[in-house]
């Protein structure tokens, strides 16, 4: 797996940082577990250094010639003024898309893919600050300003800052699995897994899960066993709130409802079995906490576009 990352004069070296963070944790995990590491290679323009906002100088970096056998075409910013991309750009752009190389714009780097055109007709995001100017001065596109990542499979953009961290781990599950991206996570010492819908900000932070925090007692108390019936009248009974006040509470401090956040878990459950035993689809969904297996395979295929049992094949 090739990932080619761009770079380019004044870009903040965090946004840099995040796609070689967490492809180069994966590579060294697939280096010590099967022996086929992912490889990222850096570029600019014409291969020449760039130096960060920072004043950090970066040398002996790759062309653009590099895009032409990535798998994986990476943008991490763009320029705050938000300039269009030349016809040059915009070219590689489109020649890297239409070759089957998955297109990904990280922050304010979803502005060139944009431009590009590749994305007309379907949904994007960006840093919130910058999602009016994108969907005026590209109105084929439906932009989302509160999600955290959109990923048609081919094109990904995501919001600002640490959500870019969420879309390199998201990619790192789709391609290698969840067990593999629990780990990469667990070394990084970042969340496991953030759906792309949560909401971009959150006003109040989600405090320290001890007795004096309702949400994170609630929260700690269902993981416990996932396997029996959860209703939000019991999270909230855990939290001492009313039902209302609960979902209130914590889609302000997560982002998500409470129901979206128990089927996400239950879903992260149920991956995380088919990749690891070799339990029964039928026991997977017990296990997990669905009603049925009729109802687990619904879920999981409108979550992730295949089957359990394909799943299990790809990444078992």
């Amino acid at each position: 797996m090739r990932i080619a990352i761009f770079a380019f004069d004044g870009m903040i070296m965090f946004h840099l940082a995040t796609p070689l963070l967490v492809f180069n944790e994966a590579a060294d995990h697939q280096a010590s577990e099967q022996g086929a590491a992912w490889q990222t290679i850096v570029w600019s323009r014409n291969g020449g250094p760039v130096t960060t906002v920072e004043g950090i100088r970066l040398s002996e970096l790759t062309g653009a010639g590099v895009v032409d056998e990535a798998d994986i075409l990476v943008i991490p910013s763009w320029p705050d003024n938000l300039p269009a991309p030349d016809d040059a750009f915009v070219q590689l752009v489109r020649g890297a898309h239409a070759r089957g190389t998955a297109v990904v714009g990280l922050c304010l780097g979803a502005y060139p893919v944009v431009a590009s055109g590749i994305l007309d007709g379907r949904t994007a995001t960006t840093h919130w600050a910058a999602t009016r100017r994108l969907a005026d001065d590209h109105p084929a596109v439906t932009v989302d300003p509160s999600a955290l990542y959109i990923d048609h499979g081919d094109v990904l953009t995501s919001a600002g800052t640490a959500s870019g961290l969420d879309a390199c781990l998201h990619l790192v599950r789709e391609r290698l699995g969840a067990a593999t991206a629990t780990t990469v996570a667990r070394h990084l010492v970042i969340a496991p897994h953030r759906e792309g819908d949560q909401a971009q900000y959150i006003e109040t932070p989600v405090p320290p899960v001890d007795d004096t925090d309702p949400i994170g007692r609630a929260t700690a108390w269902a993981l416990a066993d996932l396997r029996r019936p959860l209703h939000v009248e019991q999270l909230a009974e855990q939290a001492r709130m009313s039902p209302r006040n609960f979902s209130r509470h914590f889609r302000r401090m997560t982002g998500t409802t409470p129901a979206h956040w128990l089927l996400s878990r239950r879903l992260d459950r149920a991956r995380t079995l088919l990749e690891t035993t070799a339990l029964p689809v039928e026991q997977v969904a017990a296990e997990s906490g669905f009603a049925s297996v009729v109802t687990f395979r619904q879920r999981f295929a409108a979550a992730y576009a295949t089957t359990p049992s394909s799943y299990r094949r790809r990444f078992a």
